[in-house]
């Protein structure tokens, strides 16, 4: 395979699971907004999907509908989901000789539903939960059709290596802005409605409540999210995944994995063996930090090795 259709594959895994997580993200957060007695900051989801950064966002902080309107068919703000499947469509379009003819239409649906200049009316207008889930559907439908119709090949592996590879890192930058947030209000630890969102945005909360009988604790919370091996967000499931694609990859002689393998094995012991009662004496925002950065690192080596000719 040509390193640019693995590149391509690649991206489109990731690209697919970075809107997931943020229209989840943003549907819970505008349930939590309706709920809330004070005025609700929309601060930390920019923060999680746009980066500290975000010029003119100010003033759509505390305007539930035009966050909404930023995050989702805003074409200037390039982390949008307009925009991010703008680029998923065109990466497709570029290898449709390497994914199934269900995957592309499926994929082609989903930018032509995001086009949809009533669904920016919707989001000003209407109910934005009902838009969110449109959006959301259409996602699922990619997941569905790609586990039913594509071929467990290499070019398969690349695109759940992009996703399992996202979906790390978004669980982090959600703990670590989550977490930050309870830094700054020592309040919103014995908070059950806060911890009950942070489940339902990731969708942890049925789990968790199958899982721990003594009601919403922080450090449960932290415990499902880092180290739960069969919840499909935590990060050490989703290392796991990522050791396990790269493996087939690397035994049909698809890539040399080099010094990659030895950097995704570091981190999946480091997480495995961590303790709820290490991360906090280690200082939780270090320790999360710490795990981001390799995460980077990895999605850097990978970069390197399989694309670097592309």
């Amino acid at each position: 395979m040509l390193s640019r259709v693995a590149e391509s594959l690649y991206w489109i895994g990731r690209y697919i699971e970075r809107t997931d997580g943020m229209l989840r993200m943003l549907k819970i957060n505008y349930a939590s907004a309706q709920d809330s007695t004070s005025e609700f900051s929309w601060s930390p989801v920019v923060q999680i999907f746009c980066g500290l950064d975000t010029d003119g966002f100010e003033d759509l902080e505390f305007n539930s509908r035009k966050a909404l309107q930023f995050m989702v068919t805003d074409k200037e703000n390039p982390n949008s989901v307009i925009n991010i499947i703008t680029q998923v469509r065109e990466n497709a379009r570029s290898v449709q000789d390497h994914i199934t003819k269900d995957v592309w239409q499926c994929l082609n649906e989903y930018y032509h539903t995001v086009k949809d200049p009533r669904l920016n009316n919707m989001l000003r207008k209407d109910d934005p939960i009902s838009v969110l889930d449109i959006l959301i559907k259409q996602g699922m439908l990619f997941y569905g059709t790609t586990e039913i119709t594509m071929a467990r090949n290499e070019g398969s592996s690349f695109m759940r290596i992009g996703k399992y590879l996202e979906r790390s890192i978004q669980s982090v930058n959600i703990l670590d802005i989550k977490f930050g947030s309870v830094d700054h209000n020592p309040d919103l630890v014995t908070s059950t409605s806060y911890w009950k969102h942070l489940l339902l945005s990731i969708g942890g909360y049925e789990l968790y409540l199958k899982t721990y009988r003594q009601g919403f604790e922080a450090e449960k919370v932290l415990e499902l999210v880092v180290l739960h091996n069969e919840f499909p967000r935590s990060v050490i499931y989703s290392l796991n995944q990522l050791v396990k694609y790269l493996e087939r990859l690397k035994a049909d002689d698809h890539i040399n994995p080099g010094n990659l393998s030895f950097l995704l094995g570091r981190l999946q012991s480091k997480v495995k063996y961590s303790s709820i009662k290490g991360m906090h004496q280690d200082d939780l925002h270090f320790y999360l930090a710490e795990i981001k950065s390799e995460l980077y690192g990895i999605g850097n080596a990978f970069n390197q090795t399989c694309f670097s000719l592309a």
